[in-house]
């Protein structure tokens, strides 16, 4: 990625990059401690290619929750792999509880020889990081403020990634003097588990150099048996998000409709697309439903009716309705009465599930 004049700039950025080779110490800050930030916080500690080899990874949390230490010890064993029992993370015995001292977290095995550790203040997670994670709220202004500041504080090597739901990084990074180091890496939640993630730069950024930014949060991600896409402009919502809400826009029109209800379509994904999907997407598909003709045939064959679903496609409008309009109350009370209100098992039922298709699909890379 250009950073300014040639020469000593990509000297001293490199020089920097080459600091993890130097300990064995791969450091990583998580700036925002929710489920995204706990769930990459765990796949970070504990996937094999981060194991193995000598490496040594150390995550630092800034958050400013109360009581973050607790919240941490209670949540994270869950997106460990494999799981610890619940409540197996420790604090040292020596560790202060006084705020300005940074807080250490004892690992179980096989992750003991990482380190976890609470950062006081955010200069104290990113001064030293190679990787600068951010799950911060979903607000422009505060996206920028933070990067800004990230950028004051951090290495000039240390990749910034944000894990916005649809801020793009040209958004976020107005405010700092380097606004290309920046770059999306949007997960599929929950990102432990799916191995899906966007990779949104800014406008102009270089994505081909063989040191940019890119080459190396691909080189990482894909170390960690992801699959990173690199988006080549950004859009609202990013790829995921766009086909998911098109998918969950069409299901609404139908439950306002009469046709079918919420429990009955999620039936309907579940027991024909949802599985296709999992194996090969649409356009491939399609392709192979087009027989020797591939999708031009069966564009030939169906046309027709694609089309006059397309032309009947429901739009359903939150923006001019409101989020409390009649529609979305109907609605919510359907889903409401169908499944009622999840809890810890529901999701851990999701989670195994779908870690066993993934294992399927990918040969057993999912860890």
């Amino acid at each position: 990625m250009s950073s300014g004049p040639a020469g000593s700039s990509i000297e001293m950025r490199n020089d920097a990059h080459n600091e993890e080779d130097k300990d064995g110490i791969l450091r990583i800050a998580i700036i925002g401690a929710g489920t995204i930030g706990l769930s990459f916080t765990g796949l970070h500690l504990s996937h094999p290619a981060n194991r193995d080899g000598g490496r040594t990874v150390e995550i630092r949390i800034y958050d400013p929750r109360p009581e973050l230490r607790a919240y941490v010890e209670r949540m994270l064993p869950a997106y460990l792999s494999p799981s610890p029992a619940a409540g197996s993370l420790q604090a040292p015995s020596s560790s202060s509880s006084d705020s300005k001292v940074t807080d250490r977290i004892a690992l179980p095995p096989p992750i003991s020889s990482h380190t976890l550790i609470l950062s006081p203040t955010l200069a104290d997670a990113v001064s030293t990081a190679h990787i600068i994670q951010e799950q911060g709220p979903e607000s422009i202004s505060t996206k920028q403020s933070l990067w800004s500041e990230i950028e004051s504080l951090a290495p000039p090597s240390a990749l910034f990634w944000s894990s916005t739901s649809g801020i793009p990084a040209s958004v976020q990074s107005q405010a700092m003097r380097n606004p290309k180091r920046l770059l999306v890496v949007h997960p599929y939640n929950p990102p432990h588990i799916m191995p899906l993630l966007e990779l949104v730069p800014a406008p102009g950024t270089d994505l081909d150099g063989s040191d940019s930014d890119i080459q190396r949060t691909l080189a990482y991600w894909r170390r960690l048996g992801r699959d990173p896409v690199v988006l080549k402009e950004e859009v609202s919502g990013f790829v995921a998000n766009r086909l998911a809400f098109a998918l969950l826009r069409e299901g609404v029109e139908l439950v306002n409709r009469g046709v079918a209800t919420p429990q009955e379509i999620d039936r309907v994904v579940e027991q024909s697309m949802g599985p296709r999907w999992a194996v090969r997407g649409p356009f491939w598909s399609y392709h192979a439903g087009g027989g020797k003709g591939g999708l031009k045939g069966i564009l030939g064959n169906i046309g027709d009716t694609i089309q006059r679903c397309w032309d009947d496609a429901g739009k359903p409008d939150l923006k001019s309705e409101g989020r409390e309009s009649e529609w979305v109350g109907r609605l919510c009370e359907a889903v409401d009465s169908s499944y009622g209100k999840l809890g810890k098992e529901d999701l851990k039922d999701r989670d195994d599930k779908t870690k066993r298709v993934l294992d399927i699909t990918r040969g057993g890379t999912t860890s």
